[in-house]
């Protein structure tokens, strides 16, 4: 059973360009390879496992500890796939920073380009964004954001948050086969520093208190602005006064009357519904209904390795462009029809 948490510390700066070439490179051939011997869903499941993807970026030959590995391994693995999305049909947005805001476009042009629907997939790059910054208010806000995606609508979701009061980052994964309601549940994963009294809307455990706020939000505008005004609490609870946007909170209720919310999912694409509009929400709801949410932290899993920064030992250059040339020669004999080095290939940790 995997227990525990990993610790992300900030560490910044950017990986030196003869590493990030590499790594590019590496990616390209153990993508190839899991294509070759399994499918576009099996590579998308294996990036949405969160020790799947801290062991890669190790393999990749980067700081086991920091979190720089998820925003570097991520952008190899999407420049890795931009080589072959072609051939592949598997695709790759998103980033840090403007590259991430970029992604809505850049799946809408891949549509168009490649002709499948492509609104659904936009849909879930934001709702996931929208969760991971809102519905889990755990004080990381979140910067890097990359969806892993085929022209049949499977995704796989990696993103990173932010707390720079305590430098440490922790990560995000999503994967659309595993998904049954993207507000309850909904990761295959989240790793980092395990914080006190997060609220979590989207744990199990909150279900009635997000039904509450579903029935205050479908009221009439008037008796919403009614019931908000009643539940004003002193600075000491769990919502402070700050937390409260009146004006706004209004917009969000005269919205979804007119649109007659009937899922929470659909809550969140109303313009405005951020963490403290959520927060007061929820607040009002516990209030009325008696039902509060879940503050526990879903943070799960920890590992350890070594790689960029010399722990335990500095990256053999030699040695790893030797793997790379290997898995190459491997994957041309698999698509001629010579399936024994792939065989081989089956065991990669004893070649690494």
């Amino acid at each position: 059973m995997k227990t525990g948490y990993v610790d992300s510390p900030l560490h910044y700066g950017k990986a030196p360009r003869w590493l990030f070439n590499r790594m590019v490179r590496l990616s390209t051939v153990i993508v190839e390879a899991i294509l070759t011997e399994f499918s576009r869903e099996t590579l998308l499941e294996r990036l949405s496992d969160p020790i799947w993807f801290q062991s890669l970026g190790n393999v990749l030959g980067f700081d086991w500890h920091s979190s720089g590995l998820s925003t570097v391994t991520a952008g190899a693995v999407k420049e890795a796939i931009n080589k072959i999305s072609k051939e592949a049909k598997i695709f790759a947005a998103g980033g840090k920073g403007k590259a991430a805001l970029r992604t809505p476009k850049t799946i809408e042009v891949l549509g168009e380009q490649y002709s499948f629907d492509y609104n659904y997939l936009i849909k879930a790059s934001k709702i996931s964004a929208k969760v991971d910054s809102s519905c889990i208010q755990d004080g990381y806000s979140i910067y890097h954001h990359t969806i892993f995606f085929t022209d049949t609508g499977k995704w796989t979701v990696v993103q990173q948050g932010i707390k720079e009061e305590i430098r440490r980052a922790r990560r995000y994964h999503w994967f659309s086969e595993k998904i049954e309601d993207m507000t309850e549940e909904p990761h295959s994963g989240i790793d980092g520093k395990r914080e006190k009294n997060v609220l979590n809307l989207v744990s199990k455990n909150s279900k009635k208190n997000k039904d509450g706020i579903l029935e205050i939000i479908k009221e009439k505008p008037e008796k919403f602005e009614k019931n908000i005004k009643k539940i004003i609490m002193p600075e000491h609870h769990w919502i402070k006064l700050s937390d409260m946007n009146l004006k706004n909170l209004k917009r969000i209720s005269e919205k979804a009357y007119e649109k007659q919310v009937k899922k929470f999912e659909e809550l969140l694409e109303i313009k405005g519904t951020g963490a403290k509009a959520l927060r007061a929400l929820s607040l009002t709801s516990a209030v009325i209904y008696g039902e509060k949410p879940s503050f526990e932290d879903p943070v799960v899993f920890s590992y350890a390795h070594g790689g960029k920064d010399g722990t335990p030992y500095p990256v053999n250059r030699k040695g790893y462009d030797e793997t790379i040339e290997i898995i190459e020669k491997a994957i041309k004999k698999a698509k001629l029809g010579n399936r024994e080095k792939m065989e081989a290939l089956r065991k990669l940790n004893n070649i690494f």
